[in-house]
């Protein structure tokens, strides 16, 4: 039977230490790390998130504050407000939370938000800055993965690994962060022939497509190490990720639980991105240089 990587347990200590340093910030600097999110419309699954977000900020001594736009708020209006952020020193991080209504643009927006204050990693400059091995902020789900590999001592160094997914947010990001640390990456997707072949290679499987169960437990070498980014309902309730866990979790050597796994650590680092922009902030002010 597979280890079981409890994501809640390393989501929880990277909490801990984030709010230890976040007060000594405040005390050798008077800086408090300050995170705004904005959501427009009334989506209740990204309702829940942002809820989660302030509750996880407030708790680790940074502020935090949200502005819930309507959903016919137009694009202007949108990055007027994030125009204002941008420029409030209070503000260290700024988060849009995705998906956005389809009349405003995106990319639009994310190309908006400050780099300097992005702790989403997704502005253009942290993504090229990510890409060539220099990141200011790594975006929170991948950089959850990464941690929790570390927690488990896993070393993707050498290792084959496979990531299912090719989003910006989160297929992608990861397979960046698996390839600094030295591992062979292959990215699959919907057109990757084969598939079942592919996984069966892999040391290392990262699993973000949003289909519940996709993954099944014969695609799985023994004793690979799996981590479920996916958070699917199924029409009785459940929640399950994107691998199917009994039947995996029988063969694999290490696996994400489905909740409890990858989930809570998107949160976590999201706060400690948050505490970094704050530092570098303070920084700036004292006359230091902000570079990746």
């Amino acid at each position: 039977m597979a280890n079981i990587l409890n994501g809640k347990a390393v989501a929880q200590a990277v909490r801990a230490r984030v709010a230890a340093e976040a007060a000594a910030l405040v005390r050798t600097t008077g800086v408090t790390p300050g995170l705004a999110v904005v959501l427009v419309g009334d989506d209740p699954a990204s309702a829940v998130y942002v809820r989660n977000k302030d509750r996880a900020c407030r708790e680790a001594g940074m502020a935090s504050t949200t502005h819930h736009l309507p959903a016919d708020t137009s694009e202007s209006a949108l990055l007027d407000l994030l125009a204002r952020l941008n420029a409030d020193r209070t503000v260290h991080g700024i988060l849009v939370q995705l998906p956005l209504p389809k009349h405003i643009r995106e990319a639009r927006v994310l190309e908006a938000i400050d780099p300097a204050k992005d702790v989403d990693g997704f502005h253009p400059e942290n993504v090229g800055l990510l890409t060539i091995g220099r990141p200011r902020f790594v975006p929170a789900t991948p950089a959850g993965i990464v941690a929790l590999l570390e927690a488990a001592a896993v070393d993707p160094a050498g290792r084959r690994a496979v990531v299912i997914g090719r989003s910006n947010i989160v297929g992608k990001p990861a397979a960046l962060l698996l390839l600094h640390r030295h591992a062979t990456v292959t990215v699959c997707h919907s057109r990757t022939a084969d598939l079942p072949a592919v996984v069966r290679e892999a040391d290392i499987v990262v699993a973000a497509i949003g289909k519940p169960q996709a993954v099944k437990g014969d695609w799985i070498k023994p004793g690979a190490v799996v981590i479920d980014v996916g958070i699917n309902r199924l029409p009785d309730g459940r929640l399950v990720g994107d691998v199917e866990f009994e039947a995996a979790s029988r063969v694999a050597g290490a696996i994400t639980p489905v909740p409890g796994g990858v989930g809570p650590m998107t949160i976590a680092m999201l706060l400690d991105n948050t505490l970094a922009a704050a530092r570098r902030a303070a920084a700036v002010a004292a006359g230091v240089k902000d570079t990746p």
